[in-house]
């Protein structure tokens, strides 16, 4: 268990703790459930919590699948990309290709400051490799990778963990269009959330997932609703 203080990478001037535990197998469907309702994520094979000293910004968030109705902009963003798009549902499969996909959205979409370029090595790490049920959904245009995002499953959710895309098709939406395939898929599959990550409201590449209504944050141990961002 790694459980040291350090800066935020997503507010200045913040001390972040972020506890990384390292089950000792891995986590059935079950199990994995009831950590995602605690407010753990997952990175590698690793689990954590933030658990900072000062802060409470971070805010983990979901959607009821059966609640959830997407805003007029979202649906059409899922009807004009879907028309184009194709959403494919594999194993995890660290390749080159993804590898370069990940680094140019990094790069395009400014998220890379002070950060060196993964290579395969160092993506398998991060994106290849879970301790519960993880797969991919690619996205494909005219037969070329265009984003992927990896979802973890348990016994009644679905959780977005990474999602990548590239930068230079920006008419397409394609976080917007992932956030809302992962919902259907979910749906199909009679799931009860989808799991959004952390919300983070002075941090404006986290707290775009606040525009996804209704959904639940959870506050002082609570998971509460919010009908408004």
């Amino acid at each position: 268990m790694h459980d040291a203080t350090s800066g935020c990478p997503y507010l200045e001037d913040t001390t972040a703790r972020l506890p990384l535990r390292l089950p000792i197998r891995a986590l059935r469907r079950r199990e994995f459930e009831t950590r995602l309702a605690q407010g753990d994520r997952r990175q590698g094979l690793l689990l954590y919590r933030t658990a900072c000293p000062d802060c409470q910004a971070c805010e983990p968030i979901r959607l009821c699948v059966d609640t959830f109705t997407p805003g007029r902009s979202q649906r059409r963003t899922f009807r004009k990309t879907s028309a184009v798009v194709e959403a494919t549902v594999g194993p995890l499969a660290p390749t080159q290709e993804k590898v370069d996909l990940y680094n140019r959205h990094k790069h395009g979409r400014d998220l890379a400051v002070g950060e060196t370029e993964l290579d395969l090595d160092g993506y398998r790490a991060f994106l290849g490799e879970s301790c519960c049920d993880t797969f991919e959904v690619r996205y494909t245009l005219r037969g070329r990778l265009v984003g992927v995002a990896i979802t973890d499953r348990s016994d009644s959710a679905l959780s977005a963990v990474y999602c990548y895309f590239d930068p230079d098709l920006p008419e397409l939406g394609l976080g917007t269009f992932s956030i809302l395939t992962q919902v259907e898929l979910a749906r199909s599959w009679g799931l009860k959330h989808v799991y959004l990550g952390l919300y983070i409201r002075d941090c404006a590449s986290m707290a775009y997932k606040a525009r996804f209504l209704p959904h639940q944050r959870l506050k002082q141990g609570r998971w509460q609703d919010f009908d408004r961002g």
